[in-house]
């Protein structure tokens, strides 16, 4: 190191007392503490610390540190081994994993089968192409993901969200073939999407969306995906286009004399309630986690059977009809790389994309965190990149974690992806010999499905939680619910990314300061409010600013501070106390400034003059000291008003301690 660096990193001075009622220094007698100038940190290379910038921000968790110090052949293995996972941790794979797996898959299988065929109709897509994207995508995933125990598959949401972007573009009744190809390029460029947030590693974009408005964008899509299927549940044949729930209501009540069927409502009625109360057992006692896992596939064999010798089809009982036999078709070439078609695939498998993958993490960090294993995000966003880039070229739509299947597969003991695999294996074998058999499952039953699923998106104790932390997240968690709910799923969508953003704009060009006083019987100075009993300091306002200082609230933290000053001047007028002669500004949380917070803090200091008030800087960290520095805005307040802490400062410019005040 530089001898010169090492003198400035070293050298401490002795800080001059100043008197608040002469004006004038003085030194410290003998028994006085010493102080420590502020450390100014070495100067850094550009280059260096440009490196280490983009480091930080995208390659936090250091993903090269394996590949250190290791020969190229072993680096090679890595590499193939992080891009697929599987061939990691395969090499310890036993027979008692399989059997944990093997369980898992046949259980989430039993639960995904019937909830394909239902979700495959909220995207208004055939059957089959639910059991299509259950099929390729859990493959790809096992082999490049490296979540345990997430369980991949249509979702609802997502679901709901591609059918109806799909549908405000194509009319899929009048024009299938094209609506078809337009979802498998939505889906193609949702997966080049979340592919791209992995390799560039910018899956901090997802965070932006806040989990209170993914809250009630959940809630919001659950009573929206609930109303569709009141068409299925009552039987109704004319039912309308749209998704909030005044025109959804209002066209249920206009078919209500002609349009219900009675038997459907039945059918509906029964399973659901039956769904339910499987669910209520499996919550009741966690051991009977597989009675709501495989009550769907009970449900659509019993109610196909009793549609089947009843022919209750012929009474009115809409039915599946027909199931493509055979596993995915190629579909290459449907895909828009061309034409009108290919902005708007490109717009809504971005947003499908995003949606899907904020689900998909939600779920991995959760069970992640349940067994303790580490996550890494981007490889996720990379395997469910890849998994849905295979699907649009396989027949599937967006697939992506779900919640409810990746619940069943960690209470059935999974241990790895393989449970993925055993699913892919029983959906196959579905497609291959046992889709016909489908043929008389009444719509009613995969209504019930849909609805007794989406009801567990409805988290009424955690926006409750919310209302009691912060009032602006509930906000924000309403307005994403009200959007979804009584406009469309996009317009919820847009609000909750908005009032997200708006959330974050505010904190950062209104961020807190506060006032702060000494805590009784030590040097500890803290916020007032928190601390009623912190005493002021006569002739001092210490002030502190809870944020970095940028051109974006740089003018509202000067205006604040002078208020502050501003207040306590016309306060102490009032009651004939001391007049203000050193205002401290406490900098610890300033974690940065720049040449616009450097300007402002010159005004300030031309205000203060001119008010007959000194400006104090108490604790800048380093990259602000050395801007204080770089800017000579140090020279100009005078280094010797730059303290280590605010008791340091206090004691140089309080001519006695607070106490004996």
């Amino acid at each position: 190191m530089d001898p010169s660096t090492r003198e400035v990193e070293t050298k401490e001075i002795d800080i001059k007392s100043v008197s608040s009622s002469q004006g004038h220094s003085q030194r410290y007698p003998q028994n006085e503490p010493y102080m420590h100038k502020v450390g100014i940190p070495p100067k850094q290379n550009l280059f260096k610390e440009f490196k280490t910038t983009v480091k930080e921000t995208f390659l936090a968790d250091d993903p090269l540190r394996h590949f250190k110090n290791q020969t190229r052949s072993r680096k090679f293995i890595l590499g193939i081994q992080a891009i697929f996972p599987i061939l990691e941790w395969g090499k310890d794979y036993n027979f008692t994993k399989f059997r944990g797996d093997l369980i898992a898959g046949l259980t989430i299988a039993s639960l995904c089968i019937p909830q394909d065929i239902g979700y495959a109709k909220l995207a208004n897509l055939d059957p089959q192409y639910g059991l299509y994207s259950s099929f390729v995508p859990p493959l790809v995933y096992a082999f490049m993901g490296s979540s345990r125990d997430i369980a991949i598959g249509p979702v609802a949401v997502v679901s709901l969200l591609l059918g109806t972007l799909l549908q405000n573009e194509i009319d899929y009744k009048t024009n299938m073939v094209e609506y078809r190809r337009l979802a498998f390029t939505a889906t193609f460029f949702a997966g080049i999407t979340q592919a791209a947030l992995g390799i560039f590693r910018l899956g901090f974009l997802i965070d932006f969306l806040s989990h209170a408005a993914v809250v009630g964008f959940m809630a919001g899509a659950a009573i929206t995906i609930t109303l569709q299927q009141l068409k299925g549940f009552l039987g109704i044949s004319n039912f309308t286009k749209k998704s909030d729930i005044v025109s959804v209501m209002n066209s249920v009540v206009k078919s209500a004399h002609h349009g219900w069927n009675w038997q459907t409502i039945v059918i509906g009625a029964s399973f659901l309630g039956f769904l339910l109360f499987a669910k209520y057992i499996g919550k009741k006692n966690k051991k009977f986690f597989w009675v709501p896992a495989i009550a769907p596939l009970i449900s659509v064999v019993l109610s196909t059977f009793f549609v089947y010798i009843t022919r209750a089809d012929k009474e009115g009982v809409q039915i599946v009809k027909h199931i493509e036999k055979g596993i995915n078709p190629s579909s290459v070439n449907q895909i828009y790389f061309r034409g009108d078609y290919l902005l708007k695939g490109v717009k809504i498998g971005v947003v499908a994309g995003m949606v899907a993958l904020t689900e998909a993490a939600a779920i991995g960090r959760t069970f992640a965190s349940m067994k303790d294993y580490q996550l890494d995000g981007n490889k996720e966003m990379v395997a469910l990149g890849a998994m849905n880039i295979v699907g649009s070229m396989t027949s599937c739509y967006v697939a992506t974690g779900s919640f409810s299947r990746s619940a069943v597969n960690y209470m059935a003991g999974c241990q790895t992806a393989v449970s993925n695999i055993v699913m892919s294996c029983v959906v196959f074998l579905t497609l291959e010999f046992i889709t016909p058999l489908f043929k008389y499952t009444p719509n009613a039953i995969l209504a019930a499905i849909i609805i007794s699923a989406v009801l567990g998106l409805i988290d009424i104790e955690a926006a409750c939680l919310i209302w009691k932390i912060d009032k602006f997240d509930f906000v924000a968690c309403m307005g994403a619910f009200f959007g979804v709910v009584f406009v469309s799923v996009e317009i919820g969508l847009l609000i909750a990314v908005s009032i997200s953003f708006a959330k974050i704009l505010l904190q950062v060009t209104r961020p807190r300061t506060a006032l702060l006083g000494k805590v009784p019987r030590t040097t500890v100075y803290r916020n007032i409010q928190q601390y009623p009993n912190a005493a002021k300091v006569p002739g001092v306002l210490i002030v502190r600013v809870d944020s970095a200082i940028y051109f974006s609230n740089s003018n509202y933290i000067r205006e604040r501070i002078l208020r502050w000053l501003t207040d306590e001047e016309e306060q102490n007028k009032a009651v004939n106390e001391q007049k203000v002669e050193y205002l401290i500004v406490e900098m610890s949380p300033v974690t940065d400034i720049d040449t616009s917070g450097i300007h402002a803090l010159e005004d300030l200091h031309k205000s203060l003059e001119k008010r007959g008030v000194q400006l104090v800087l108490a604790n800048p960290g380093p990259v602000v000291i050395d801007k204080l520095h770089a800017s000579h805005f140090a020279n100009i307040i005078g280094e010797d008003k730059i303290f280590l802490t605010v008791a340091d400062a206090v004691s140089s410019c309080s001519p006695k301690p607070v106490e004996e005040v």
